[in-house]
């Protein structure tokens, strides 16, 4: 039995069957040239354009479910199976439908396998096929309008809306050839309804009902309430963590690190890691971060059950992260102010330099001359200090004849350069002449490739 899944292209060909020369240099917008939108969503046609089943599931039921919670109270053994239950089945998702069988970031028994399935089920959104390929279109195509939830429509868009209504495009093209063979694949995809069924309403209420006798309690909490909690969870990946958080690895596109997030959606919260990395099995990479998927695969491997967990490599991932620190970096240098380039100070003699100092307080400290008028008393060891030097070469006295100035020191200096000594810094060197603040100065490509580094 072949599974037949749903692959759409602008050209109808299947995605793993594509002749390369047969695809265009700019492929999302060869796509939306030439794929046919449906119509806007008016106040008209809206009932047409819902897809009442998914509204039902994931907005009129939950609905229901708190107003029945209202009157139903909730046993502490309730309360407890449920989460337990909750956590058990978000696995299905987060280690089975996005780490396994989207992502491959491991290989697991066909025992896993068929558990991750069930308990996959239990979260009633979609089976496996439907699952991965949509969301093997997110990524290859986030941010854009052949992403199914696509996080520029906005942040309800993302979550819940692009369930609700009707898709204006169909999703960009993703292979998922390697899910048709796939038995256990196959067999869920068959089965998912009555699968479905037993495990979000069945075993949940069956447990607490043969348990301590709760069954309404089981009904409402344990299988809708429970149920309304992992699928928002779920979608919270799709919107939250496109909108809150930081950017650490790469700031082109929506997804976002964040703990909150991490806590909401069963650690899935560190987004902008795993839309670079995205076969790596960790979202969290970081040792310390939430990650209980992570570490459910992690025992799974020690138990034998997982085989082959992929990991990115350290050494890339860092490369990643200092890009986008130097990229702030860089950001804060802009908005600071510098001192004068060489090629904007002009250059003068040293008669002309003690005559100009006859008027103005000047001192010529390796190479440039410094008007310190506004600094003059203010200069901690006392005024007279400077008074001394104006006119003078007070090099050696500023590099520790007198004093080892500090960097502050050095830097402030720097920003009151109004000239430059004809003959250089005989007294100085390079190193004297870059304040501390500009030795590690952050460099565009563009600047390196024009001439060199800044001076």
């Amino acid at each position: 039995m072949e599974l037949k899944l749903d692959v759409p292209l602008a050209n109808e060909l299947d995605p793993d069957r594509i002749p390369a020369e047969a695809v265009p240099e700019n492929f999302v917008s060869y796509t939306l040239k030439h794929q046919e939108a449906r119509p806007p969503v008016t106040w008209s046609n809206w009932y047409r354009e819902m897809h009442w089943l998914y509204l039902f599931i994931f907005c009129i039921l939950p609905t229901l479910a708190l107003i029945a919670a209202w009157s139903t109270p909730l046993r502490l053994g309730t309360f407890i199976w449920a989460v337990i239950y909750g956590y058990t089945t978000a696995l299905g998702i987060t280690a089975g439908y996005h780490r396994l069988w989207t992502h491959r970031a491991y290989k697991a028994t066909k025992g896993l396998e068929y558990t991750l399935a069930i308990l996959g089920a239990g979260v009633v959104e979609g089976s496996i096929a439907w699952w991965a390929r949509a969301h093997r279109a997110h990524h290859r195509y986030t941010d854009t309008d052949l992403d199914p939830y696509n996080a520029h429509k906005g942040l309800l868009y993302s979550h819940i809306g692009w369930l609700i209504f009707k898709p204006r495009r169909r999703p960009g093209p993703a292979d998922v050839s390697d899910l048709r063979p796939n038995p256990v694949v196959i067999w869920q995809h068959k089965y998912y309804l009555p699968l479905a069924f037993i495990m979000a309403i069945v075993i949940p209420t069956a447990v607490c009902g043969y348990g301590w006798g709760d069954w309404r309690g089981g009904f409402v909490w344990a299988s809708l309430i429970r149920l309304a909690v992992g699928q928002h969870s779920t979608f919270c990946i799709n919107s939250l963590c496109h909108w809150l958080g930081d950017k650490p690895y790469d700031d082109k596109l929506t997804p976002t690190d964040s703990l909150f997030s991490a806590l909401l959606t069963m650690g899935e919260g560190y987004h902008n890691y795993h839309h670079q990395f995205p076969m790596d099995y960790r979202n969290g990479y970081k040792w310390y971060q939430y990650d209980p998927t992570k570490w459910f695969l992690w025992t799974c491997e020690k138990l034998g059950f997982a085989t082959h967990l992929k990991t990115f490599s350290d050494n890339e991932v860092q490369k990643g992260e200092l890009t986008i620190q130097l990229k702030h970096l860089r950001h804060k240098q802009e908005a600071l102010s510098w001192p004068s380039e060489k090629s904007d100070l002009p250059v003068i003699t040293w008669e002309d330099y003690q005559r100009q100092a006859e008027s103005r307080t000047l001192i010529c400290i390796a190479g440039f001359v410094h008007d310190i008028s506004d600094f003059f008393d203010k200069h901690p060891g006392g005024s007279h200090l400077l008074e001394k030097n104006v006119g003078k070469d007070a090099t050696t006295a500023f590099f520790g004849g007198l004093y080892d100035h500090s960097h502050a020191a050095h830097n402030l200096l720097a920003m009151k350069r109004v000239g430059i000594l004809l003959g250089g810094a005989p007294h100085g060197s390079e190193e004297r002449v870059v304040p501390p603040s500009q030795h590690l100065r952050i460099t565009r490509y563009g600047e390196l490739a024009g001439g060199g580094y800044p001076q």
